[in-house]
């Protein structure tokens, strides 16, 4: 765990179909890193880290902008993933928080499982990039990625899902490390995020309580399922959005 981060893990050591695990050091997956402190930085520092990607809007950012240790240089790159933005959805009613827009807000919540095939839908040359990073990595010098958004848990849920299927990950380990998010987030995250929702006038229903802090199994598991059906599984919808035979090829060597 990283000093200040609820949400931070290496992806390395989920479970394999062929029965090994995926490579440490090479994938890293966590909430925003504003909260970073001064141990958490040192600890960052420490890791095989050089690529940080920043799937929040730019307002997400510039409300609570990343914290990077100033001791070595990290690539710091912005892809704002729109699509499954918590945020974006509440932001109207939220700098106009009426009883109607809250209303109208709360309407239209959709489940996890339709943000995330919205995501997929949306942002596949995203997740390629994100592919294409970690295909990139090597032993040298740091050049693992992470990557994150607010709670890590959606957005950060998807790219990471798919990426790890792709690279020959088990199913079963892919959706495990997805359902980790909520008990990581329990607690302060998850009690600050409602208590903030509640501050703007949103009724703490399950639906939004699911939507804001929770990673159910099969919420996932749909959005992996998607991509079994419209593509034939997370490595052909990485072809299907741009990804070469070559760097997927490189990808599961990398994490193997």
């Amino acid at each position: 765990m990283i000093s200040g981060l609820y949400n931070f893990r290496d992806t390395g050591g989920t479970a394999r179909s062929d029965g090994g695990t995926t490579a440490v050091g090479v994938l890293y997956r966590s909430d925003a890193l504003n909260a970073l402190d001064t141990v958490g930085e040192e600890q960052v520092a420490g890791t095989s880290i050089g690529v940080v990607v920043d799937f929040r809007t730019p307002q997400e950012r510039e409300a609570a902008p990343d914290r990077l240790p100033e001791t070595r240089t990290f690539q710091a790159v912005e892809l704002p993933i729109l699509s499954g933005n918590m945020v974006a959805l509440m932001q109207d009613a939220m700098s106009n928080p009426t009883s109607e827009t809250v209303a109208e807000a709360m309407a239209s919540i959709p489940t996890l499982s339709e943000l995330y095939v919205d995501i997929l839908s949306h942002s596949g040359a995203d997740l390629v990039r994100v592919a294409q990073m970690v295909a990139a990595v090597n032993d040298d010098e740091p050049t693992g990625v992470l990557v994150h958004c607010t709670a890590g848990k959606d957005r950060t849920g998807v790219a990471v899902a798919i990426i790890l299927e792709a690279a020959g990950a088990a199913r079963d380990a892919v959706v495990a490390d997805y359902a980790q998010s909520q008990a990581n987030l329990a607690g302060p995250w998850a009690d600050g995020m409602l208590h903030a929702m509640e501050s703007f006038g949103f009724p703490i229903t399950p639906a939004l309580q699911t939507l804001a802090t929770a990673t159910p199994p099969d919420a996932i598991s749909a959005a992996l399922e998607w991509t079994d059906e419209h593509h034939g599984g997370p490595a052909n919808y990485l072809l299907s959005a741009g990804l070469t035979q070559d760097e997927l090829n490189r990808l599961r060597k990398r994490l193997s």
